[in-house]
């Protein structure tokens, strides 16, 4: 069954990684697809992956644009009505980490986290609000952190940056609820990705396992799982939420 069949979905940041299985994930549902990327060594990245959605039946595009800033964002989204006649999900991934203690952390390498985290889910939220609340219909999910509710050692500046993602969810949802808008928040915990191979390989990484309950770094399909979830009406009673999808580390 196709959860998501004729839905119009953007979801940026999805090149690789949790992006990538998100947008695939959400195709595979019947969406058509807008994805995003920013840097001209994803592009070949992002136009497979459009190969392998429109294998699935549906349409794609691909589009380079930087979340962080708004006028990307707004022509995106202006570019997507034209092109798609509606925004029915919005999947705010687009992230970056810069992991320093705070001691000799730069101010640039702090604003460069807070610009394409936590920033960007305020362009692209603004931009989408609009046809969604024309259409009386949508939902927003917005990619936070495990690292955002327990804060991490070495992670100031990305703890503090999914934080702010679990505030402006919880606000959003709570203005737009009466249109119909839902809007939750998603907190992975240790995925199996490029970003994280060095705690999963690296010295005492079987002692960093044992702190997570499952045992085990998590896929970037059961994000996919859980993002599909939010974004279909299998969800459609829930909103101003954060799933945690961590393994049971936030027990």
């Amino acid at each position: 069954m196709q959860l998501l069949e004729g839905k119009v979905s953007i979801v940026t940041g999805a090149a690789r990684g949790i992006g990538a299985a998100i947008a695939l994930k959400l195709a595979a549902h019947g969406s058509n697809i807008i994805l995003t990327y920013i840097s001209e060594s994803s592009a070949d990245k992002a136009a497979i992956l459009v190969s392998e959605i429109e294998a699935m039946g549906v349409k794609a595009k691909a589009v380079k644009s930087n979340a962080a800033v708004f006028t990307d964002c707004e022509t995106l989204v202006n570019d997507t009505i034209k092109e798609f006649g509606a925004i029915d999900i919005c999947v705010n991934n687009a992230g970056i980490s810069k992991d320093n203690l705070l001691l000799r952390m730069t101010e640039q390498q702090w604003d460069d986290v807070m610009d394409i985290n936590l920033k960007s889910i305020f362009n692209m939220t603004k931009q989408v609000i609009r046809p969604m609340m024309k259409a009386k219909q949508g939902s927003i999910i917005n990619m936070s952190s495990i690292v955002g509710i327990r804060g991490n050692a070495g992670q100031s500046s990305y703890a503090a940056s999914k934080a702010g993602i679990i505030g402006f969810t919880k606000s959003i949802a709570a203005e737009l609820g009466s249109r119909n808008i839902r809007c939750n928040a998603i907190a992975p915990g240790f995925i199996d990705t490029d970003m994280t191979h060095y705690l999963k390989d690296g010295e005492g990484a079987a002692q960093f396992l044992q702190k997570i309950p499952l045992g085990r770094f998590g896929k970037v399909e059961e994000i996919a799982n859980t993002t599909l979830f939010l974004a279909s009406d299998l969800s459609s009673y829930i909103t101003g939420q954060v799933l945690s999808a961590c393994g049971g580390l936030n027990i």
